[in-house]
């Protein structure tokens, strides 16, 4: 019996890791996306500024 305790921990230490290393993958692309959406929305904001000007 106490074999299959420690399998069952085991088996939970597991995916606990597992969730963490999801958990800082999704951080990981959630900003990126942040970043990137700031970045391409200061650049439409800067060509638009361009094109009034040479209106």
């Amino acid at each position: 019996m106490r074999r299959k305790a420690q399998s069952a921990i085991e088996y939970l230490f597991m995916l606990a890791a597992v969730l963490v290393l999801v958990l800082m993958a999704t951080r990981v692309i959630l900003n990126g996306t942040r970043n990137l959406n700031e970045a391409i929305s200061e650049y439409t904001t800067q060509v638009r500024q361009r094109i009034l000007e040479d209106l």
